[in-house]
């Protein structure tokens, strides 16, 4: 039986697979201005690409807008989902008051952050509280408690000592020092995170939505499963939505919407292939979570290395790549011993050839080749973005049924507008954060005590560095976990000489542990909504495909030839750790997933992690020592399952 193309899955802009909690679906008037305002916030920020708007008035402007159009869409709590309440209407109205108030005094108001009047002490609390009602309701309840225990701590500080904790206290901070510093300057709520936002992030997300409304999406899809799904074996089904996932985050950069999209068009085939609706889970939010990995598009925290470590996005891309091809690589090893152990058979897809598709829809590469050529030449990303976006508008005319037309293009503006607001109601609470740690001097202090903890020793620090993130993972998002982590653990990993573009490397994929750790396991919870799995179990196995690319990021922190996986190494360093690299996740891959001929052995499996864990930390005896442990595995496996030599007769001749 064949499996015919599969339609688009419809993409509906009142739907956002990034929030805990489901937006409005809207009517009338409210439905009219929602659509006005995030058409408009997606125009305003390609405005913005072009002509010069202050920064400040841009991202107190912005933020208005978001939040806005935040109280509309989400509801305070599940019950008044089905209309707008009046509240909601009021904390739009006083949104627009208080973010209105910085940009129609703006002559003065920048100059009185030292000594605010009552006027802006006010209006700064109102606008603290406004961000972070809008986080719960878009991202839920934990990173808000989060954002006011800081805040506690910023005026609390001295009291710290009465309690034992000397090495935590400071001066302390009055409400007007905390207002002037979050609300008055571009070191609080309108810092580094809302920046980002506000520039990289909705240009990239509105570079998506063109893509998506124009077929691109589905496009990559179709592709993909006509590339790799005709395989004979039982992981053909597997490896298609792997790739389906690198190819369709690169436009997307959400792990959620990623996750989603797949599980909408893959989930059938992978299940008529054998697999569990567990194992399908995991194999979908896997391979959808790669999209915040893979460039050019990546997840928001990657915008936020470049602007934290002031370097190009271009840097950030080049160095995204070995990490993200060894993450895929480690998910298709993991799905090729599954498939193996469950004896999942092959599906019959029957679409055209790939030389077929290439010729007939092989143009839609052209936005994502567009943003790295202008990348190349020295463009900024957002003019890089701006004029790929512009393509895509082009390219979908190419046919009647893709082309974004005025309706089509504003549903496609509207759902770039919609699809960054959960992510600035997240990055200006942790503009909040960052500005108390800032002011405090939080993020050396705890720094220093992880240094302590690790006695100075370089492995240690890293160790307990991971463990933070992924502790702080189980609280907050992807976004606001590496900015918190990038302000208060990456000082502890350059104070014990980790460079600094590999501390926040570090970080960043760290940090997207969060995207399969409870309790925001957002990816893994969608998907087993789709397959009807246990979440549970849904998550756990996600752990485990995800698990051997997750050490990947220790291999470049803890020697200087590691550096090479990021490419920032000399050529012979970048050759031998990609390659060492690649066989240390062959290995995990052995281990971990328990087959090569057959099924392994646990000393076989044992000798198989051994040697993974040792290869990817790049130095020359590690290496030597690892791939010896590696080949033992292998030698006893081989010399285990070897077909049996026939018997001889005994007639002689």
């Amino acid at each position: 039986m064949a499996l015919a193309t599969p339609p688009a899955p419809a993409i509906d802009p009142r739907d956002d697979p990034d929030a805990e909690v489901p937006t409005r679906k809207l009517t009338g008037f409210p439905d009219r201005l929602v659509t006005t305002l995030a058409a408009g916030l997606s125009l305003y920020a390609l405005y913005w690409v072009i002509f010069i708007v202050q920064p400040q008035i841009y991202r107190v402007s912005f933020l208005l807008i978001s939040l806005v159009l935040t109280f509309v869409l989400y509801p305070s709590i599940p019950a008044w989902r089905g209309r707008v309440a009046a509240l909601d209407w009021a904390l739009a109205g006083v949104s627009t008051v208080v973010l209105a108030w910085p940009i129609v005094d703006f002559d003065q108001f920048v100059y009185r952050a030292a000594t605010p009047v009552g006027l802006d002490i006010l209006f700064g609390a109102v606008t603290t509280l406004l961000v972070l009602e809008a986080t719960r309701r878009t991202v839920g309840w934990i990173l808000p408690v989060t954002a006011i225990a800081f805040l506690i701590y910023g005026y609390y500080g001295p009291y710290l000592e009465l309690v034992g904790l000397e090495i935590m206290a400071h001066r302390g901070y009055t409400v007007a020092r905390l207002v002037g510093t979050l609300y008055m300057t571009l070191e609080g709520i309108f810092g580094v995170p809302l920046n980002v936002a506000a520039t990289y992030i909705v240009l990239f997300t509105i570079f998506g939505a063109m893509l998506q409304h124009s077929g691109a999406g589905q496009f990559f899809i179709t592709w993909t499963m006509a590339a790799f799904g005709r395989s004979k074996s039982g992981a053909g089904p597997g490896r298609t939505v792997a790739m389906s996932g690198f190819l369709l985050g690169t436009v997307s950069g959400s792990g959620v919407a990623t996750t989603v999209t797949l599980g909408a068009v893959a989930w059938p085939m992978l299940r008529r292939a054998g697999f569990s609706a567990e194992v399908g889970g995991g194999i979908l939010s896997a391979s959808g979570i790669g999209a915040i990995m893979a460039p050019p598009t990546m997840g928001a925290a990657a915008f936020l290395i470049a602007e934290f470590l002031q370097i190009t996005y271009l840097q950030v891309i080049l160095m995204a790549i070995v990490p993200a091809m060894l993450y895929y690589l480690s998910i298709i090893l993991m799905i090729e011993a599954d498939a193996r152990r469950l004896g999942t058979k092959a599906v019959d897809v029957e679409l055209p050839s790939v030389g077929e598709l290439t010729r007939r829809s092989g143009y839609q590469f052209l936005p994502l080749v567009a943003i790295v050529v202008l990348l190349l030449s020295g463009m900024t990303p957002f003019r890089a973005v701006f004029y790929a976006t512009m393509l895509a508008i082009a390219l979908s005319f190419v046919r009647r049924e893709t082309a974004l037309r005025p309706k089509r293009l504003v549903t496609a503006l509207e759902t770039g507008g919609r699809a960054v607001l959960a992510v600035a109601a997240t990055t200006a609470t942790a503009g909040i954060i960052v500005g108390v740690v800032t002011l405090t001097g939080l993020g050396l202090k705890i720094s220093g005590i992880i240094v302590d903890l690790a006695g100075g020793n370089l492995f240690f620090t890293v160790l307990y560095a991971a463990l933070a993130v992924w502790m702080l993972g189980l609280a907050v998002p992807v976004t606001a976990s590496y900015i918190i982590a990038a302000v208060m653990i990456a000082p502890a990993l350059t104070l014990v000489g980790v460079p600094d573009v590999a501390a926040h490397m570090f970080i960043f994929y760290y940090a997207v542990l969060s995207e399969v750790s409870p309790p925001t396991a957002l990816s893994p919870f969608a998907a087993a909504a789709i397959t009807g799995g246990n979440p549970f179990k849904t998550m756990m196995l996600t752990w485990k495909y995800t698990l051997p690319a997750f050490l990947v990021p220790f291999a470049f922190t803890l020697s200087p030839e590691g550096l090479g996986v990021l490419l920032q190494a000399p050529v012979g360093d970048i050759v031998r750790t990609v390659g060492t690299a690649v066989i240390g996740i062959l290995a995990l891959a052995m281990g971990l997933g328990g087959w090569l001929r057959r099924e392994a052995t646990m000393a076989e499996r044992t000798l198989a992690v051994a040697g993974g864990l040792l290869l990817f930390y790049a130095t020359t005896m590690t290496d030597v020592a690892g791939g010896a442990l590696f080949l033992g595995a292998i030698v006893l496996h081989l010399a285990r399952t070897a077909p049996a030599a026939p018997k001889e007769s005994g007639v002689s001749p």
